[in-house]
């Protein structure tokens, strides 16, 4: 059985595709101006280099931030489901996982059989998401994969205060101002983004093992910085963080057909 979940961000588009449980392709493309343009872009590049086409597949879910504008779903479910299923699958023993995406922030606590038992969202403010980061590096003017290479090289990071996305991002200018380093003031956005995360994480009396997903799991200096003020080890994924929401919605989309 051919399945498929379709995971729809706000700055990138998912897509897992699976046949009796095994991953067959998997595509991450950078989203579109509608959410359903960005889903059959990440569908297309799924299935290129396959030979089965859309019509092949006996099921597909959508999740994320544009899950309502999939024309080619049979159903939708709630993001949360799709990551705690999704990390489950990688790790049947994380108890948290910590989903950092473009648009929100959420940390879930996860059961023995990939269900949510609790979460904790940061829907209200940019600040602790990618977005966010992706905001300070155009500031900068850094490529945003630098980002956590260039945080790790700081012995002094910056002091960002502000706990809104807009006041923190003048902050940085200010700073650049002062003529303050990009290594710096990187590492100062790090420290500021796993502050915020790290009081959901405290506020949800999170479980080990911990996982992180999403695009900003793939900034070294987050992990680190985050891992240190929540005192727990963050476990590494097996597959690229930011399909862990598509992989969930495949695996429910398994369940559903």
């Amino acid at each position: 059985m051919i399945v498929a979940g379709c995971d729809v961000g706000s700055r990138f588009g998912k897509v897992v595709v699976m046949n009796n449980g095994e991953m067959l392709s998997h595509s991450i493309v950078r989203s579109a101006i509608t959410s359903e343009d960005t889903s059959r872009m990440a569908m297309d590049k799924a299935l290129e280099g396959l030979d089965i086409g859309l019509q092949d597949i006996d099921y597909i879910v959508a999740t994320g931030y544009g899950k309502l504008n999939v024309p080619f779903a049979q159903e939708t479910i709630y993001e949360l489901a799709c990551i705690a299923m999704g990390s489950h699958k990688i790790n049947p023993g994380v108890r948290t996982t910590i989903d950092i995406g473009g648009q929100d922030a959420k940390v879930v606590k996860v059961d023995e059989k990939g269900g949510v038992k609790d979460f904790v969202l940061n829907d209200k403010c940019a600040s602790g998401t990618g977005r966010f980061l992706e905001d300070i590096a155009r500031v900068l003017e850094v490529d945003m994969e630098d980002m956590g290479p260039l945080a790790l090289r700081s012995q002094s990071p910056a002091q960002i205060s502000s706990q809104c996305s807009v006041f923190a991002k003048s902050e940085v200018v200010s700073l650049i101002a002062e003529k303050v380093s990009a290594v710096d003031i990187t590492a100062g956005i790090s420290e500021a983004i796993s502050s915020r995360v790290a009081s959901m994480v405290h506020r949800l009396n999170a479980e080990e093992e911990v996982m992180l997903s999403g695009g900003v799991a793939k900034n070294e200096r987050v992990i680190n910085d985050l891992q240190e003020k929540i005192k727990m080890e963050i476990t590494p994924y097996s597959l690229d963080p930011q399909l862990v929401g598509a992989l969930g919605a495949a695996l429910l989309a398994a369940r559903k057909a």
